[in-house]
């Protein structure tokens, strides 16, 4: 090959690189409310279970349309269980959140705290900041304050801590500010005192259902044993009782989400239509938080490219 052919590849190849690099960093910076863009989603759960619970659905959906999702466990989650406690339960906790995350097609992380010994510190407060930071997120989601476990609760506070220092340059400066505020919202639940939860966007979750229960039916721990209020009882070796008590978690999980889809069912016909939203069986259902980028409904239909 002559010398001038050999020059003429080497340029054409850097010109190729150079163009797939500008392409790629034109296309991240694409505005959060374009729908060409990738978006960028991080859950908070107090607990290897509380992300699954509350998002697992919508987050396969998300994922399988090529978005990037991330859930966090805040805790450890090391004392969640009747008989098994400390570091081999972390890391037994740990593993199936791991099996839950590679079903769903999100990232997973858990961090090094104890399960009910989270406080609303400085220190958590930036770890929490740096996290969204890093995940460069668009949407953030996470436990409301009130709630009956105290993790949950200061969970969502450090969430909400982190709703607003996201975009402050000198606070954990070693991790470039936002300067795009993400969209903060809450997981459902059925707390009433002081505020009962409001259903901003409920997502028709009906064909990934069976993948969100595959990932949280894999919790053995957690839901088969009973987590912190299981007992001897539920673990039995006959294989009679053992599908009928696998019978029971599974039920637990449908139940809980047909309610969810019965009970915000007029926010389903407005979200999909009367003949579509009709139909829906099970959903997870999301609250805007009071902190945060505030969306349209426009800018919310982007963020969760479901409803067409």
């Amino acid at each position: 090959m002559s010398r001038t052919k050999t020059i003429r590849k080497v340029f054409s190849a850097t010109l190729l690189l150079v163009f797939c690099c500008l392409l790629s960093n034109a296309y991240c910076l694409l505005p959060a409310n374009s729908a060409q863009r990738q978006l960028r989603i991080i859950c908070f759960g107090a607990h290897p279970d509380d992300a699954e619970i509350g998002v697992s659905g919508t987050a396969a959906l998300w994922a399988a349309k090529g978005h990037a999702v991330k859930l966090v466990a805040v805790t450890n989650g090391d004392i969640g269980h009747w008989n098994e406690a400390g570091g081999p339960l972390a890391r037994r906790r740990k593993i199936e959140v791991e099996r839950a995350a590679k079903i769903l097609g999100t990232t997973v992380e858990v961090l090094d705290n104890h399960d009910g010994e989270l406080l609303p510190t400085l220190e958590n407060r930036k770890t929490i900041t740096k996290l969204i930071r890093e995940w460069k997120a668009d949407v953030v989601i996470s436990h409301r304050p009130n709630d009956y476990h105290p993790d949950h609760r200061y969970t969502g506070v450090l969430v909400q801590d982190a709703a607003y220092m996201v975009t402050v340059p000198n606070f954990a400066p070693d991790v470039p500010h936002l300067t795009n505020n993400p969209v903060f919202m809450y997981f459902s639940d059925r707390f009433e005192k002081p505020n009962p939860f409001q259903a901003d966007v409920i997502v028709d979750v009906d064909s990934v259902m069976e993948k969100k229960l595959d990932g949280l039916l894999g919790m053995v721990s957690q839901f088969y044993e009973g987590g912190a209020n299981g007992s001897q009882e539920l673990m039995s070796t006959d294989p009679v009782k053992q599908k009928e008590r696998w019978a029971v978690v599974r039920k637990r999980f449908v139940d809980r989400q047909k309610a969810v889809a019965d009970k915000y069912r007029a926010g389903l016909e407005e979200w999909y239509g009367k003949e579509r939203g009709s139909k829906v069986q099970y959903a997870e259902a999301f609250e805007i938080c009071e902190y945060g980028r505030r969306p349209d409904k426009a800018e919310l239909k982007v963020l969760f490219p479901f409803f067409n």
